[in-house]
């Protein structure tokens, strides 16, 4: 009999890097009053920066703090695909005609206070290829 089982294989930061660079929306994890907050996101890579436009008051996020930037693509039922993470110090895009750009460019899900431009420094990226294997039970 066979057992379809699930690994997660590490990529290599440049795989990783693709990845993101192939993707248009994510999620933006960071911490507020002690919890850690997710919300979606779109983005994009430009020069080596991640800029990302999300649901979150500017004043959640503080100058530099340290946010993480998480993007997927997984088929289900099958579980395969892949997952990527990005770490690093982000400030708020505040000039006017850079954030006009992106919000042109970049869909987002709230206009108004909640709608905000990041830049993320990405300084950690790591990802994983989620697989199947097919090994006999039993062996």
């Amino acid at each position: 009999m066979t057992v379809p089982d699930r690994r997660m294989i590490e990529v290599s930061g440049t795989e990783a890097l693709w990845l993101l660079e192939g993707s248009a929306q994510g999620r933006l994890v960071y911490v507020q009053r002690d919890l850690a907050v997710v919300r979606p996101a779109a983005h994009v890579m430009e020069y080596g920066r991640l800029v990302v436009r999300t649901p979150v008051q500017a004043a959640a996020v503080p100058g530099r703090a340290l946010l993480t930037y998480q993007v997927d693509e997984i088929r289900s039922p099958a579980g395969t695909g892949w997952t990527v993470s990005a770490h690093g110090p982000a400030d708020v895009i505040s000039d006017p005609d850079e954030a006009g750009h992106y919000r042109r460019t970049l869909p987002g899900w709230a206009h108004g206070p909640h709608d905000t431009l990041l830049r993320l420094h990405p300084q950690q990226v790591s990802g994983f290829r989620l697989a199947r294997t097919v090994t006999e039970a039993g062996r």
